[in-house]
C-alpha cells in the first residue's frame, strides 16, 4: 500500500473540519467561527494536508498562517495524533514558508509551547531560533501554566534551503 501527502488550500468552507482536527491536537482549541474570522483577514491562508492511500484521501492536518508585508506568522499547525512522525508537519511548514516567501515575506514567526519537544525540534531543524519567552501563555491538560517560546526565522530567497 503506497501513501503520499497532498497539500491543498483550505477556505472558510473547511472551518468545521479544521476546528475538529484542532480539537484532536490541542487542549486550547480554535472554533470554526474563529477560523473563519482569521481567514477573512487580509493575508491569511490555511492549508490542509491529506494522506492519499490507495483510492482514499484523508485530511490529517492543517496550518493557518498570515502574511503581513515582510513578516509572516504561523498561527497554528497540527497533525492528527495517528499520523504524526511521517513528515506531514514538515511538509505543511515548508509549504507555508514557500507561500510566504512568494508573497514577499522575509521572516516567519510563531509561538510554541516550551514543553512541545517534537514541534521545537521540527522548527529548530528549519532554522527557527527563540526570540523571547512568554511565561504562563498556555495551559497544560491539568491546567498547569506552560510558557510559550516565540520563534523566528528568516525566509531565504531559495526554497531549497527550507528543507534541512
Amino acid at each position: 500500500m503506497s501513501q503520499s501527502v497532498r497539500v491543498i488550500p483550505a477556505t472558510a468552507a473547511h472551518a468545521d473540519l479544521l476546528a475538529a482536527m484542532h480539537r484532536q491536537c490541542f487542549e486550547e482549541t480554535w472554533s470554526a467561527a474563529a477560523i473563519v474570522e482569521v481567514l477573512s483577514m487580509p493575508g491569511s491562508f490555511a492549508l490542509i494536508a491529506a494522506v492519499i492511500d490507495d483510492a482514499n484521501e484523508t485530511p490529517v492536518g492543517f496550518t493557518l498562517a498570515r502574511i503581513m508585508g515582510e513578516d509572516s506568522e504561523l498561527l497554528t499547525l497540527c497533525v492528527l495524533p495517528a499520523y504524526r512522525r511521517r513528515a506531514i508537519a514538515a511538509t505543511l511548514l515548508d509549504d507555508v514558508r514557500a507561500r510566504a516567501r512568494a508573497a514577499g515575506a522575509r521572516r516567519l514567526f510563531l509561538e510554541v509551547a516550551e514543553t512541545n519537544d517534537a514541534a521545537r525540534a521540527l522548527y529548530a531543524g528549519r532554522g527557527f531560533t527563540a526570540s523571547r519567552r512568554r511565561p504562563d501563555y498556555y495551559r497544560a491538560p491539568n491546567r498547569v501554566p506552560v510558557a510559550a517560546l516565540e520563534l523566528r526565522c528568516d525566509l531565504p530567497a531559495s526554497p531549497e534551503s527550507d528543507r534541512a
